[in-house]
């Protein structure tokens, strides 16, 4: 009997995998040798010194510098670099002048178009009247400056003098002949003078006629002069914490008010008729002083120390008109 034959389907082949043979030294030389001819002769190929997308574009001039920053202003693509403050040289401490010197940090200007805190001495307008003179002595006067050696002052008659609301202002004055001089206002003219008259110093008087004349029609206006220097106070003999009265010495345009810091607040303080604007019951004395001329401009000094007679300058001054 014969037997059938059975049969297996046919089983799929898997592939043997070659064996990796052992590459020499030598082709590894040559390959690499190949690759470096390729690289150098590509026509895009640029030199390893340190070029990146950060370089300049094809024609343009220059070195980058990213550790500068431009003159132009320009932004720099990349973050600046920081600095340790032990490295930089602008970072090194500087002592403080605080308390050396009144700091100006807070000095505020808000400027008005017209002169609207002025009183009868407004800017721009033609004052008419007589010019006198008198003997200025040493230069001191009812504004209470001091001596000077400024000759070119005068003294402004009682209506016009307003409770010294004209101290410190400069006006420019004209004779009939044309002459004209500049003067401060540093006295007052008793109540004989007139409105509109003002009692010039004998020099300043030469100036305009000859002093035989003894009175000549003027006319005058307020200035506001170019070179003025800046702005001084001085807190009067006797002041403390508890009392004090402060002047204001060298502002261009005449003062409308001056005001103490207290409890919070602003507090105007009434003016004297020798100059000076006082605190009766101490409230601010020390503190914070601010200042404002006829034009409405506010000069604010914090760190005027309360030393009394003491003349101490700031780095202040009003704007010129």
């Amino acid at each position: 009997m014969r037997m059938k034959e059975t049969r297996q389907p046919a089983r799929r082949r898997r592939g043997r995998r070659p064996t990796p043979r052992a590459v020499t030294p030598v082709a590894l030389v040559a390959v690499g040798a190949l690759v470096c001819l390729v690289v150098a002769f590509r026509p895009d190929h640029r030199a390893a010194t340190g070029d990146s997308a950060g370089s300049p574009a094809a024609g343009s001039r220059g070195t980058a510098t990213p550790d500068r920053e431009s003159s132009t202003g320009s932004t720099s693509p990349r973050a600046p670099r920081s600095h340790s403050p032990a490295a930089s040289p602008t970072a090194t401490a500087r002592p403080s002048t605080a308390s050396a010197r009144p700091s100006a940090s807070n000095t505020s200007r808000t400027t008005p178009t017209t002169a609207s805190l002025s009183g009868r001495i407004r800017p721009g307008v033609d004052h008419r009247g007589v010019a006198t003179m008198y003997d200025a002595g040493n230069g001191d006067g009812a504004c209470s400056y001091g001596p000077t050696d400024d000759v070119m002052t005068a003294a402004m008659n009682h209506t016009d003098y307003e409770t010294s609301k004209a101290c410190g202002a400069y006006v420019r004055v004209r004779a009939g002949g044309g002459a004209s001089i500049t003067v401060r206002i540093t006295n007052e003219c008793p109540t004989g003078c007139t409105p509109g008259q003002l009692d010039l110093s004998a020099q300043a008087f030469a100036r305009l006629a000859n002093p035989v004349a003894g009175r000549i029609p003027i006319t005058w206006k307020l200035l506001s002069p170019g070179d003025a220097g800046t702005v001084a106070l001085r807190y009067k003999t006797g002041s403390s914490r508890y009392w004090c009265a402060l002047q204001v010495i060298g502002h261009r345009n005449p003062l409308a008010r001056l005001e103490l810091r207290s409890g919070g607040a602003w507090r105007p303080l009434p003016r004297t008729d020798y100059n000076y604007f006082l605190a009766e019951d101490g409230g601010g004395c020390g503190g914070a002083i601010r200042i404002t001329d006829i034009y409405g401009e506010r000069l604010t000094v914090d760190g005027i120390a309360l030393r009394p007679d003491a003349v101490q300058t700031t780095r202040l001054q009003f704007a010129r008109h």
